[in-house]
């Protein structure tokens, strides 16, 4: 696996991360099997995919102790990124809470549930509106002065966010959703992460596998699963979609790629400290996630990719996972 830097002053990692929610949370709810989720963290690990990401809300908490479970003799073999900030509210949507205290106890529980004395990256999953950010970034702040994080980073945050937090201190990363189907963060975030040294760590890089050309219809999709109410996901939508999908195994073809690695490679190629963390449970999407790594697209092919249409539909309407 080629590497890349986690930001202008952040350590190399795989190009290609890994996002591990889907493991305990969101998608497939009647698919978890930790045995094979902790072989195919083993396996990321073997092959260069060093990044992992999870948070506190993805179980809530399951996702954390998995993630340590699997990371037990083998932490210093991965870059350990884990999240605060959200909560599971009475109906299961995520709430805010970006108090002081509740960050402060919330980098002490993830640490207990990953096995471990310190994560490399802690980030904010969600700026609380209630509380100004300035006063939760000094929180998380504490973290690293007690040597409880190496660095802290943002996740769907906007520019003036990340400014005000990184006039307290230094922002190392943004994560927000980039793809071929979620292109908004190329108008402001993205170009100031780049100008600013800041490592963007796009999550659902392949439009929740639909970019992957695995769903053509809503009916494809696990029973239960959060997306059978997304509103991309919907009839109209979909099919409205599926133009986007279709393009993309075009170029594959060409190329001699799969959908889902053309997509990586146009993420990829979006930015010099650009790290997108797809996220599986298997070991077959896995490694060909990591070999996307080696997916070169030429300039002609992402003119065609830049020029296809904007998806139909909101990213997540009244749902989340």
């Amino acid at each position: 696996m080629i590497t890349a830097r986690l930001g202008a002053a952040g350590p190399e990692v795989g190009a290609i991360g890994l996002g591990c929610m889907g493991m305990t949370h969101g998608y497939d709810p009647h698919g978890r099997d930790d045995d094979v989720s902790v072989s195919v963290i083993h396996r990321a690990l073997e092959i260069g995919v060093t990044l992992l990401d999870t948070a506190d809300v993805y179980g809530p908490h399951t996702n954390e102790e998995l993630v340590g479970r699997a990371l037990k003799g083998r932490r210093d073999q991965a870059v350990l990124a884990t999240k605060v900030g959200l909560y599971p509210g009475p109906d299961g949507s995520p709430l805010r809470n970006g108090r002081p205290e509740y960050v402060r106890a919330g980098i002490d529980a993830s640490l207990r549930r990953l096995g471990t004395d310190h994560v490399d990256l802690y980030q904010l999953h969600r700026i609380d509106p209630e509380v100004p950010v300035e006063e939760t970034w000094g929180a998380m702040a504490e973290a690293v002065a007690a040597g409880k994080a190496l660095a802290i980073g943002l996740s769907e945050a906007g520019v003036p966010e990340i400014e005000r937090a990184a006039a307290v201190h230094p922002v190392a990363s943004v994560q927000s959703e980039l793809s071929l189907w979620s292109r908004d963060p190329l108008d402001d975030v993205l170009p100031y992460c780049e100008a600013n040294g800041i490592a963007f760590l796009p999550f659902s890089p392949l439009g929740r596998g639909f970019l992957a050309g695995r769903f053509g219809s809503v009916e494809d999709l696990p029973k239960d699963d959060w997306r059978r109410a997304a509103p991309r996901f919907q009839a109209e939508a979909i099919d409205a979609n599926q133009v986007i999908s279709d393009a993309i195994g075009a170029v594959g073809a060409r190329v001699g790629a799969t959908a889902a690695q053309v997509s990586l490679a146009w993420v990829r190629a979006q930015g010099r400290y650009v790290i997108p963390i797809p996220g599986t449970k298997t070991l077959r999407y896995l490694e060909s996630n990591a070999a996307a790594a080696d997916v070169r697209l030429s300039a002609d092919d992402l003119a065609e990719l830049d020029a296809l249409p904007r998806a139909v539909g909101e990213r997540y309407g009244t749902v989340r996972p």
